[in-house]
């Protein structure tokens, strides 16, 4: 007797389940994808004890027909395929005509549905994949799907699920993404006697992030708005002959193919600890696509320190046939026809985005309350901690813009005026700007003026500046002096700017660097005596592949026995005291960080090394002309939100929260 045989078709469903089940969301996922394939505008999702004891699933689609309902339990069954071509092109979230069969087979299942074409609606009872009844019911149309004690006979997969909450929160999570991907439909969810989720039909995306995130979350948020790309695809090749010459004439001009980015990022200085903020549909298909994560992060690469992530909400629109969502038993995996295409579209939307909107951070709570990903103390933090910022000052000359950073002498110290803000003598105290402003209790009156306490007088409201929440507003500041000869106190229209001076210039630096680099002009040095560097095994593996980018950026070295490299000339934004320095920390770098990363990240990283050394320093004194020059060059660049590494250059406490603290609004 042979050994081969086919398996049951109970057991083949249970495999199945193994794959399209993984735990109470996803059998949710499958009956809400299959609820917003049959057109519903309003869907409910009830849940018990985190899915375990029941989940519910309604909808008011176009349900089925009574033999449709019994032939959607068969394996394979489906109404969204006809052959194998459509395979190359599927437009709807459902298509393998697994879940049904699988999700019966490990549960105790009860389908409700009614077709418009029918009087009457079809009610079939299914426990660990066999049918117990199939009667004729009154059923409004639609469908709801009622399942219950999942994994029941399936003992060892039902331990492996987490505590009650967890699974609830997944649940959570996947029916608040769909809600977001469908504004113009309506989603509740709840939990026992509570409502988790309740959101109606809006006209707009922004409106449904209001809805889910709330107001504080979408004032965070930079609008991408719609932009759209063209794929220009060569015509397909034909074979030279007489009779088809004219059907090459009509193919002279090459086919396109168009994709449209909508959604909302965050500011660079929102930051999360993980991806879990990170939400992504291609096709209104809510996916984990390590292309697309791949390109969010080298959006804001340079922005955003690297162990932080960025809030991001995504629809990407494409032709179905650009994309394959036939890769993984789950559809949560896909695969583009051209994905470096894809990924250069998305990663240049986001960062070309940032670059015009250049979103100002502010003191604001919803700021201050992020979870901002962890980052090495810097000097200036470690001197506060123990009580020694007031330290001797070294003055900085601020170069004009195309010179390299040069020290001046004593003599040549400019003075702050009388009214900067310098630390006093002794132990600096610690800097607290978190405490959220004081709002007023009171409603303010209708009239065009807010009334205060007499002896105060009136504020007018017309004389409030509208909120300038561009960096952009950087260039008119007026300088008014420096905390802890460290950051710069600059008042504006908009109200109150703190500047950190040092990771100013070090954006100023940088992308002068990459520009220079750019154009083939980099500033170097000679070294008087070639500066011996060695490496380690791994080092010298990363330099051998960085070394032309290195002798691009202005170092240039060459190999000077085993394991050893002689440097004979820098950059010249680099001193002679910082040399080794930068070297050690390029290399340590490239050793950790750099080999996942395109030739392009590896560039912008070793610009970001340069700048940071070459940077005015913190506890450095600044005449008002450096202070003025600081702030109109790094309004200039590109990217004045953040330094290379991440952090902020420049926070805001606008007149509005200035006026709220003072209880005059």
């Amino acid at each position: 007797m042979g050994r081969i045989r086919v398996l049951p078709d109970q057991v083949a469903n249970k495999i199945a389940a193994g794959e399209v089940v993984e735990r109470p969301a996803s059998v949710v996922k499958e009956l809400l994808e299959n609820a917003l394939d049959a057109g519903s505008t309003e869907v409910r999702v009830e849940v018990e004890s985190g899915g375990r004891r029941l989940i519910r699933v309604a909808d008011d689609g176009c349900g089925m027909l009574r033999d449709d309902a019994l032939l959607a339990f068969e394996r394979h069954a489906t109404s969204k395929l006809r052959d194998v071509k459509d395979l190359l092109s599927i437009s709807t979230l459902g298509f393998r005509g697994e879940a049904l069969p699988s999700i019966a087979s490990v549960s105790r299942l009860l389908l409700e549905t009614r077709s418009a074409d029918e009087t009457t609606g079809t009610r079939v009872e299914i426990a660990g994949g066999k049918m117990l009844h199939c009667d004729e019911v009154a059923q409004a149309r639609g469908t709801a799907v009622t399942v219950r004690d999942l994994f029941f006979n399936v003992p060892a997969r039902k331990k492996f699920l987490r505590s009650e909450q967890t699974e609830l929160a997944h649940i959570a999570s996947l029916v608040t993404h769909y809600s977001l991907a469908h504004p113009e439909k309506t989603f509740r969810l709840s939990s026992g006697a509570g409502e988790l989720l309740a959101v109606t039909p809006v006209a707009t995306l922004r409106e449904r992030v209001f809805q889910v995130f709330g107001g504080q979350t979408l004032e965070e948020l930079v609008d991408l708005g719609t932009r759209e790309q063209r794929l220009e695809l060569p015509p397909p090749y034909v074979p030279p002959s007489e009779a088809i010459a004219e059907f090459r004439r009509e193919q002279e001009e090459p086919s396109s193919k168009t994709f449209r980015l909508t959604g909302f990022v965050s500011r660079p200085q929102v930051q999360k600890g993980n991806r879990n903020s990170i939400f992504i549909f291609v096709n209104r298909r809510l996916i984990r696509d390590r292309l697309l994560l791949h390109a969010i992060s080298s959006a804001y690469y340079n922005l955003m320190p690297h162990a932080a992530f960025p809030f991001a909400l995504l629809f990407l629109e494409c032709d179905c046939d650009e994309v394959d969502v036939n890769v993984h038993p789950s559809k949560t995996e896909v695969r583009f026809r051209h994905q470096s295409f894809v990924h250069d579209f998305v990663r240049d939307t986001i960062r070309e985005r940032l670059i015009e909107t250049r979103p100002a951070p502010s003191f604001s709570p919803a700021v201050s309350a992020q979870p901002a990903a962890r980052m090495p103390y810097s000097e200036f933090s470690q001197m506060i901690e123990v009580g020694q910022a007031s330290q001797p000052v070294h003055d900085t000359e601020l170069p004009e813009v195309g010179q390299a950073s040069q020290p001046v002498s004593s003599a040549d110290e400019g003075a702050l005026p009388d009214f900067a803000l310098r630390p006093a003598a002794g132990p600096a105290p610690r800097l607290d700007f978190g405490g959220p402003p004081i709002a007023l209790a009171d409603a303010p009156p209708p009239s065009g003026r807010l009334r205060v306490p007499e002896t105060h007088g009136d504020f007018p409201l017309d004389a409030l500046p509208a909120s300038d929440t561009s960096l952009g507003a950087l260039s008119d500041l007026r300088p008014l002096g420096q905390l802890h000869e460290s950051f710069i106190i600059a008042a504006g229209r908009g109200g109150l700017w703190i500047i950190d001076q040092h990771v100013a210039h070090e954006r100023i630096l940088f992308e002068r660097v990459l520009k220079q680099r750019a154009a083939g002009n980099v500033e170097t040095q000679r070294l008087l005596m070639p500066l011996i560097v060695q490496l380690t095994p791994g080092q010298q593996i990363e330099y051998a592949r960085i070394a032309d980018e290195l002798n691009a950026i202005g170092f240039e070295s060459e190999p000077f026995g085993n394991r050893t490299i002689a440097v004979t000339a820098a950059p010249a934004a680099v001193g002679p005291a910082d040399l080794e320095k930068v070297l050690a920390e390029i290399l340590e770098t490239a050793e950790a960080e750099l080999r996942g990363l395109s030739l392009e990240d590896v560039r912008r990283s070793l610009a970001a090394s340069i700048a940071c050394h070459a940077a005015i320093k913190i506890n450095t004194r600044l005449d008002h002309a450096k202070m003025e020059w600081l702030l109109r060059a790094v309004a200039a660049t590109d990217c004045p939100m953040s330094c290379p590494h991440g952090r902020p250059i420049a926070l805001q406490y606008s007149m509005r929260e200035i006026l709220k603290a003072f209880h005059r609004i």
